[in-house]
């Protein structure tokens, strides 16, 4: 998670660059530019506390804490696995978001301070509908452990295009839309702006710290990609010894899953215009939607 990351994210904006017409920047540019921020240094706003500097370590500790939480390489759980379930892993997440929140409140600066209370304002209707999806697979599948969940889904196509686990596929997808900073909600790169809300909280960290929590905002995306791809759609090309073969196969065949939901949503960041603020919340309700759908498909159509 950790070394690809970046270059997830280098690859998904050189797709953007080249639909657009344009040479775009390297693949390997975000690893420039994350070596740049460690050499340089950190400064901390007058009167901000120390979990200012404390969070960019917790939010990064806490993401990379759900990568042994769900099957990432292995069709087995690691020695980890078992000890958390996906609703953990959605709470880890809420915990390394609330502290890049606060530590933006605790900045002062009004940038950082808007795009906290914006994060948190939309944070409370994607958070549900985490929560449905995770019941419905949950119904669906009969538990709630990322891996008996991928388990049940390989175990047969039907699983797959049941409509409950399809709607809740569809809503899951629409919330890393959101998560990820992505069009049709934010627009994650270009000069800044009054609608951004995952850049603007980190407007006043700098140095290492502004390079823990980029780092750490592209580790979130591969994560929760990971979870949509090996828990949700496609749980396949997982290693199940553990012989480095058939590890090296899975990273392989995570990687080129994951670009491919990457291209996907670089088409979709190139085909949508970016919505006006208030209507943000209409896009996170669809989602909502969705999932609540899910449920009633699944207990009133046989799911």
């Amino acid at each position: 998670m950790l070394v690809a990351a970046p270059g997830l994210s280098g690859m998904i904006a050189k797709i953007e660059a080249r639909l657009q017409g344009r040479r775009g920047p390297r693949v390997l540019q975000p690893y420039y530019d994350l070596a740049k921020l460690f050499h340089k240094e950190s400064l901390a706003p007058a009167g901000a506390s120390w979990f200012f500097l404390a969070a960019p370590v917790v939010a990064m500790t806490a993401s990379l804490t759900v990568p042994l939480l769900i099957p990432v390489l292995t069709s087995f759980g690691l020695p980890l696995g078992y000890m958390g379930d996906i609703i953990g892993g959605g709470f880890l997440l809420a915990l390394a978001s609330f502290s890049v929140a606060v530590a933006a409140v605790e900045s002062g600066g009004p940038y950082a301070q808007l795009g906290a209370s914006r994060a948190k304002t939309f944070g409370a209707i994607t958070e549900p509908v985490v929560l449905f999806v995770v019941f419905t697979v949950a119904l669906v599948t009969g538990t709630d452990l990322p891996y008996a969940q991928a388990a049940t889904v390989r175990s047969s196509a039907d699983q797959i295009i049941r409509p409950a686990h399809l709607l809740a596929s569809a809503a899951l997808f629409l919330v890393i839309l959101y998560e990820t900073a992505r069009i049709p909600v934010e627009t994650h790169t270009g000069t800044n702006e009054f609608g951004m809300i995952e850049e603007a909280r980190s407007f006043e960290h700098s140095g290492p710290y502004l390079a823990l929590l980029k780092w750490g905002s592209a580790c979130k995306q591969l994560i929760l990609y990971t979870i949509l791809i090996d828990v949700f759609l496609a749980p396949w090309g997982l290693a199940s010894t553990t012989r480095i073969h058939s590890v090296a196969l899975a990273v392989l065949a995570l990687l080129g899953k994951a670009v491919l939901l990457g291209c996907v949503v670089a088409v979709i960041d190139n085909s949508f215009a970016k919505l006006r603020l208030f209507k943000i919340t209409e896009f996170v309700s669809a989602a909502f939607l969705l999932a609540v759908l899910a449920v009633f498909t699944l207990y009133l159509g046989g799911g």
